[in-house]
């Protein structure tokens, strides 16, 4: 195919992507109410090969959401229930001997676990030891899973969508940074407006029951996710979202006087990475062929959220993540 035959293709497919994602919105709208900003930040995670952390109270049906989210894409769906007592081979699978009933020879037969799966739901990740969450860090990472000295791949898409419950802390293993930063976003579900929650109530206590019709299958997926690879984007945008990254860490000696009185350490080149996949992603969703700064921006408080770790000053000041975020924002 001719450089401009592909360029006029990729031009097509931002279209028909873009139609595709309003269709997705309103099948999912058909079982969900609101939460359009958490829909769009899942498939601009998914299409840009990332994973997501959705903090919320309960009952805000984050698993219900993503469970819809599962069946609109026609993709395999698996839930995982973190408890105390979940271990790492309850994630990944486990080796058990199979004996051949016709010769009687033993031998070893590995048994997958739930992580083999297209979106795989980690419910109160929170909830688990550390031992047991570093059982997702190579899955998320790699795209694979080592058991017994032997590697596995997993079916591709592969995206891990965690979900963590703020107000319980009993019981509860804070996720370490290096987890942390496996997840592209860590998004926020609000509660419902008024006028949502009304809908919700006569939605989920009437015999309605929602008809979901598969949109896009896992190959249509990966198109899409080569496509985001081979988005242009200007050295202006790129140099916007490494200075805004660098921005957030207090030795950087360009970062500004709030940052070093309220932050011990900023976000790493992940962040950077993420922001422009995310910043291209935004953009073809909307029909646009390249990302402007405004798309970064757009993402930037679900990108960097997790990735800076405040001091005690900011703490005592009562100063939140996404409050240096937004002053970050507005000096650049």
């Amino acid at each position: 195919m001719a450089k401009s035959e592909a360029n006029i293709s990729d031009v097509e497919v931002v279209q028909q992507l873009k139609t595709a994602k309003e269709e997705i919105a309103k099948e999912i709208s058909k079982a969900i109410v609101g939460q359009h900003q958490v829909i769009d930040e899942l498939l601009i995670s998914l299409l840009s090969r990332g994973h997501c952390l959705l903090v919320g109270v309960p009952g805000l049906a984050k698993t219900f959401l993503i469970n819809t989210l599962a069946k609109v894409l026609d993709l395999k769906f698996n839930r995982i229930q973190f408890t105390p007592d979940l271990m790492p081979s309850d994630i990944t699978g486990t080796e058990i001997i199979e004996e051949d009933t016709t010769t009687g020879h033993k031998a070893f037969k590995f048994i997958k676990g739930p992580v083999f799966s297209n979106i795989v739901l980690a419910d109160e990740i929170n909830r688990t030891p550390p031992k047991t969450q570093a059982a997702l860090l190579q899955a998320m990472q790699e795209h694979e899973v080592t058991a017994a000295g032997t590697t596995y791949r997993l079916e591709e898409p592969f995206f891990v969508l965690a979900t963590q419950n703020p107000i319980e802390q009993e019981g509860t293993y804070p996720l370490p940074e290096a987890q942390l930063d496996r997840f592209m976003f860590n998004l926020w579900v609000d509660y419902p407006s008024r006028e949502e929650e009304a809908q919700i109530v006569k939605m989920t206590t009437s015999a309605y029951e929602a008809e979901l019709k598969p949109l896009l299958s896992a190959d249509e997926i990966l198109k899409l996710q080569k496509l985001v690879r081979r988005v242009p984007v200007a050295d202006s945008v790129i140099d916007y979202a490494v200075n805004l990254v660098r921005n957030t860490r207090p030795k950087y000696e360009k970062s500004p006087d709030f940052i070093r009185d309220w932050i011990n350490w900023g976000a790493g080149p992940r962040a950077s990475q993420y922001l422009i996949l995310g910043a291209k992603t935004r953009a073809i969703l909307d029909g646009r062929p390249t990302p402007e700064n405004e798309d970064v921006k757009a993402i930037a408080t679900p990108v960097l959220r997790h990735r800076i770790v405040t001091n005690f000053n900011a703490e005592a000041e009562g100063v939140s993540n996404v409050e240096i975020i937004d002053k970050l924002l507005k000096l650049a």
